[in-house]
């Protein structure tokens, strides 16, 4: 299975190595190091690297790459859902999972690692087992285990390990008892010149904080059920009913987890809810170009779009620019050509604008091609595939939880060309 694992950050330098079977040595992110060198971007470094005796298998999150070495065949999916897993195992553990978190609480790492695998396979994944095996680090526990020698090391197994539902620990109680959940989803477009969709897909998650006293049986219903496809569940759901009624009935975990993730693909018409009108032109003859975006919003229900992120990286020729904002802040960094404009909130009643000229070098001639333009959004209380929960039922305990549903839509690669 999984023999090591190398933590990298932005700039190169491998700051934590953590090994299962044997110690397979640094030199072996020679490769890896080739393939991000090739990358444009961080996120395009390929997802599997082969080398002549290993394989190298990453995920990129929080400006860290999380890179396990393989040596024998295991499927790709299932070494990155473990990777992935381990990162949120880390954010639960410490707020934030960075390289500053990861160094201060290194001992915790370790100790989390070496109860995650089990000589290179997966033991214990479940957040509420490992805290009853690892104690989440504290100040008071840490300066005690700094006096007293002691470690974050449970004395006794956890009690959910044993049981039938092993992602929940026995004997839990609140005296506010209320679970919310969390419809996330993220919006991938590409929008043409003329502003029709070239491509379009949404890709939702649903997250939960369930804080529910003893062992409670939840069901969720939705509206349009069958609007989900690529539906990927936590191992809590009971995958019979879904299929059979389109209804989760679940045993929840204790505190934060995804219940689940799923696709949403452009044959169901996914709604755009932004458009850009552009006009960005450049003379072959003229060291001046125009450059015009305006922004605004389409088919949101009335929901506010705030959040509002325009970037665009201009051609090599550009030189300068001097432009005017209707709303927000914009930056244009001359070095990388890389023009930022911070939007803000939407009001559909005046519309926000970037208008200006460009600066061009003399004797270049005209780009090749326009800029593309990327978009950064959020739409809270909307979910823009149409999703909604019908109802959230509780069986199983006496007493009556606070419920509480919230939806979201945000840009994930959202791309207009101009």
């Amino acid at each position: 299975m999984i023999h090591s694992l190398f933590l990298i950050n932005a700039s190169g330098d491998i700051f934590l190595e953590k090994h299962w079977k044997s110690a397979v040595s640094r030199s072996v992110c020679d490769y890896f190091f080739e393939a991000q060198e090739r990358a444009s971007e961080a996120e395009n470094v390929p997802p599997v690297i082969p080398t002549p005796h290993h394989c190298l298998l990453s995920v990129y999150r929080h400006k860290i790459f999380f890179v396990a070495v393989i040596q024998s065949e295991v499927p790709p999916l299932f070494v990155i859902e473990f990777l992935h897993r381990v990162v949120d195992t880390f954010q639960d553990y410490f707020g934030v999972c960075s390289e500053v978190m990861i160094k201060d609480n290194v001992v915790v790492v370790y100790e989390v690692l070496e109860e995650m695998l089990d000589n290179g396979f997966p033991l214990a994944t479940e957040s509420n087992i490992l805290k009853e095996l690892i104690k989440p680090p504290t100040i008071l526990r840490t300066v005690v285990n700094t006096i007293t020698g002691s470690t974050n090391v449970g004395d006794q197994l956890p009690t959910g390990q044993l049981s039938v539902v092993p992602w929940r620990r026995t004997g839990v109680k609140y005296t506010n008892n209320e679970a919310y959940f969390d419809v996330i989803e993220e919006i991938d477009a590409i929008i043409d010149k003329s502003g029709s969709t070239i491509t379009a897909e949404i890709q939702g998650v649903i997250d939960a904080c369930v804080k529910l006293t003893g062992m409670p049986d939840l069901t969720l219903s939705f509206m349009n059920p069958r609007l989900l496809d690529d539906v990927s569940f936590h191992p809590c759901v009971r995958f019979k009913r879904w299929e059979s009624e389109r209804i989760l009935s679940f045993i929840p975990p204790d505190g934060n987890f995804r219940l689940l993730s799923y696709h949403v693909s452009a044959q169901n018409l996914v709604a755009i809810p932004v458009y850009v009108k552009h006009n960005i032109s450049f003379r072959d003859s003229s060291s001046l170009g125009r450059f015009e975006i305006t922004v605004g919003p389409k088919q949101t229900m009335g929901k506010t779009i705030e959040g509002v992120m325009v970037t665009s990286q201009m051609p090599k020729g550009v030189l300068n620019m001097s432009l005017t904002p209707s709303q927000g802040t914009h930056i244009f960094d001359p070095v990388t050509k890389l023009l930022s404009w911070d939007v803000g909130k939407i009001n559909p009643q005046k519309l926000p604008s970037l208008k200006g000229s460009m600066n061009l070098q003399a004797g270049t001639s005209k780009p090749d091609e326009n800029p593309t333009i990327n978009l950064q959004f959020k739409i809270q209380q909307l979910a823009i595939s149409g999703l909604k929960v019908n109802r959230l039922d509780m069986y199983g305990e006496k007493y009556k939880p606070f419920k509480g549903i919230k939806y979201m839509t945000k840009a994930g690669k959202f791309q207009v060309r101009t």
